[in-house]
């Protein structure tokens, strides 16, 4: 009896395997059949080969800087792909320990980790592979939360997967899942991700850093580095850890990398911050323009935002953070002595004004703001949105020390802004015109407006260089050469004049005859109205004009001498580097080359110069200019010793150069506007301080002209770029034809001044 039962029992053991494998087998070829199905696109479209060779992606456009930096980009999604060979092993090794350790030997899907999945539902690991997650992300998008469908996007992850096995190499496939993965923030891709996080290209990560961003892929935005700091660290710490199962680490190495802070250095890419924003800015409208007028061989445009171009352009990036730092350096020291002068002014900050005036400047603030547009497009009427603005709200304001929350009325953040002085900076290579620096105000994210190129202001006495270089080009006039220092009237009728034209000088001080390079170094206007008598205002708009200047709005009239005419900084830097370049004019480039996502070039700048004047004339010139910085209002520069006000005043103060410098200040009318245009042989930059509005500005001349608002900004860049020798900026002396003519020599002039006892420019 016991015979026949353990008989019964065999026959009903093997009875249930069949049964196993038959349902095991019948499974497997439904699977089969299914992941056939899949190919064939039964379940939906499947990428072509096409896609598959060339998967679409969105990247991003990125400025870069003549030094190799970036500077910023315009995107969509903020990538930036990079290479196999720019990633570092340990962040490969990482990837693999974590997310699939039988990478290399799988082709799309592993058998085994499937399995695994399937009986024990996921509790000890998923089944996807890189190369799967490459495809979801590419192709598939977020999982379904439908089960079927759920189902059916897997199967067709699993066909994209073995054709990208196909397709790719393994180091292809990997690179081309980090530069996919979005590690939020705006970082998306490897390279955003470890300059956004850490400050750095991928190839410099540390260990520690590489097994951060690893531990996001996860769940990034569970994951967030910037939110929950202990948990990333404990994710971190699960990938070290798979790194040392995996022999990629030792357990001493991993134990001491766990206890490791994150260390993050976050560098957000908006396009608020970072370097050069305005000249960013700037670039991407000169970029669209060139989208506009070169289509692509097909007849479709370039997009700035998806199509990963590279713009090349002549910034230095040190140069730029030294020229901001200057910036920013001198007008919060500015600011809070406009500030002071400000506390008892009772129309702060507005000098010299009406009630009814200031009114208007601040309606003409309101319909101007983005509020007004945006109340407007919803169709509010316009006492609803007057009203709005004097509504309490939550705002986050500009100051010098960084943002500040808090509420307030919109019409009340409107002068708020309007109190603050803004500035400009520029600087150019006079020979190749290479613009080197770009700062179109003092905070991108609050100020849009760009007081580089797109804005116009009064040029003050900066513009006298033009009549002096007018007359020694016509009259073959030299430095020495003297004219009264007297009052001087151009009578009622001559060059279309009204009424008779006396101009006076700074605190009506006259006497004596005066040679041009005391008269420009003291900025005597009496005799700018003479020179430009002499020659008459056409010629030097004539002259104005070959350097660049738009002068369709100026007038052949004499005060043209003074400087009343608005001039953008641009123009300026533009025309002055004329006399550095021995009288030839190039034209300023900002960006020399355009190349598509593979290096293929697009645009090569080809540049464009034109002769002005003689190479003696604009020698002279710059001969004239040196005068101001060594024995005139730009004296400032070369002393070495400071009293308190000074120290106090003049930020950065003492400067010491020593050098030839040639340069000039300017102060326009009621201290508005400061000017400082100042050269070196291989370099001119130029420097605007004033605020939004003219009537914002300081009482009196001591604070408000260019040697006290402008000069130091200059003083400041210049020493900076000269204790970083690689930037070679020179300290030689200007070039001298070989056959001058002209007298330059006027140091008998020179040995008997000094600029504490000269009365900064000022122009009526």
């Amino acid at each position: 009896m016991a015979k026949k039962k353990t008989k019964k029992n065999a026959v009903n053991y093997w009875k249930y395997i069949k049964w196993f494998w038959s349902l095991f087998g019948i499974g497997l070829l439904l699977v089969a059949f299914l992941f056939l199905l899949a190919s064939w696109g039964a379940f939906g479209t499947l990428p072509t080969f096409e896609e598959l060779e060339n998967p679409e992606t969105n990247l991003a456009t990125e400025i870069l800087s003549s030094d190799g930096e970036t500077l910023g980009k315009f995107y969509r999604e903020n990538r930036t792909p990079v290479n196999y060979e720019d990633l570092p092993e340990h962040l490969v090794q990482a990837l693999i320990a974590t997310e699939d350790e039988r990478f290399y030997n799988h082709a799309g899907i592993d058998a085994r980790g499937t399995i695994r999945a399937a009986l024990f539902l996921g509790k000890r690991g998923g089944a996807s592979t890189i190369t799967q997650q490459l495809a979801k992300q590419l192709f598939t998008g977020v999982r379904s939360n439908n089960i079927v469908e759920a189902v059916i996007q897997k199967m067709k992850e699993w066909v994209i997967a073995t054709r990208l096995e196909r397709q790719y190499t393994k180091e292809e496939i990997i690179t081309m899942y980090f530069n996919k993965y979005d590690f939020v923030n705006q970082a998306v891709g490897i390279r955003s991700a470890s300059r956004i996080y850490f400050g750095k290209e991928p190839k410099e990560l540390t260990t520690v850093e590489s097994a951060m961003l690893v531990g996001m892929l996860k769940n990034s935005s569970l994951f967030n580095p910037l939110r929950r700091e202990e948990m990333v660290i404990t994710r971190r710490n699960v990938v070290l850890k798979q790194m040392e199962k995996n022999n990629f680490l030792s357990s001493e190495v991993k134990d001491s990398l766990q206890q490791l802070p994150l260390g993050l250095n976050y560098s957000p890419e908006g396009h608020d911050e970072g370097l050069a924003t305005y000249f960013r800015e700037y670039a991407r409208a000169e970029i669209q323009e060139w989208i506009n007028n070169n289509p692509k061989a097909d007849g479709s445009k370039y997009n700035i935002y998806r199509d990963g171009l590279k713009i090349f352009t002549t910034i230095d990036s040190k140069m730029q953070q030294y020229a901001e730092e200057s910036v920013h350096a001198h007008l919060t020291n500015l600011q809070r002595e406009f500030d002071r002068q400000n506390k008892n002014n009772t129309t702060a900050p507005f000098r010299g004004i009406t009630s009814e005036e200031t009114e208007q400047i601040i309606k003409n603030a309101m319909r101007r703001s983005d509020r007004w547009r945006t109340l407007s497009a919803q169709g509010k009427s316009e006492e609803e949105i007057i009203a709005s603005f004097n509504e309490e709200r939550e705002m986050k304001i500009f100051s010098w020390k960084g943002d500040i929350d808090t509420i307030m009325k919109p019409i009340d953040s409107i002068r708020f802004y309007k109190s603050y002085l803004q500035s400009s900076l520029m600087s150019m290579n006079p020979q190749t015109g290479e613009v080197k620096a770009w700062v179109g105000g003092i905070n991108y994210k609050h100020f849009k407006y760009d007081m580089v190129k797109q804005g116009k202001r009064q040029v003050g006495s900066t513009f006298k260089p033009f009549v002096y270089a007018t007359a020694i080009d016509q009259l073959h006039m030299s430095p020495c050469d003297t004219l009264p220092n007297t009052p001087y009237t151009i009578e009622e009728g001559k060059y279309g004049l009204l009424k008779p034209w006396t101009p006076k000088n700074a605190g009506d001080k006259y006497g004596g005859m005066v040679n041009l390079i005391q008269a420009l170094a003291e900025s005597h206007n009496v005799i700018s109205a003479n020179l430009i008598d002499k020659t008459g205002p056409q010629p030097v708009i004539d002259l104005v004009s070959k350097l660049g200047i738009n002068t369709s709005e100026m007038t052949p009239a004499p005060a043209i001498a003074l400087g009343t005419t608005d001039i953008s900084l641009f123009e300026m830097v533009a025309a002055y580097a004329v006399f550095a370049n021995e009288g030839i004019y190039v034209e300023p480039v900002m960006i020399f080359r355009i190349e598509d996502k593979n290096g293929t070039v697009l645009f090569q700048h080809v540049p464009n110069t034109r002769d002005v004047i003689s190479a003696e004339s604009a020698y002279v010139t710059t001969k004239l200019l040196e005068g101001v910085t060594q024995g005139g209002s730009g004296g400032r520069l070369r002393r070495t010793w400071a009293n308190d006000f000074y120290k106090n005043l003049i930020t950065g103060y003492p400067y010491g150069f020593t050098n030839p410098i040639a340069g000039k200040t300017g102060t326009t009318q009621n201290q508005s506007d400061g000017w400082f245009m100042g050269m070196v042989p291989n370099l001119v930059t130029g420097v605007w301080v004033g605020a939004e509005d003219r009537s914002a500005r300081f009482p009196t001349i001591t604070y408000g002209q260019g040697a006290t608002m402008a000069l130091p900004i200059w003083g400041l860049y210049m020493k900076k770029c000269y204790e970083n020798e690689e930037l070679g900026v020179s300290k030689e002396d200007f070039k001298k034809p070989e056959n001058l003519s002209i007298e330059t020599d006027c140091s008998k002039w020179l040995e008997t001044n000094d600029d504490e006892d000269i009365l900064d420019e000022f122009s009526f």
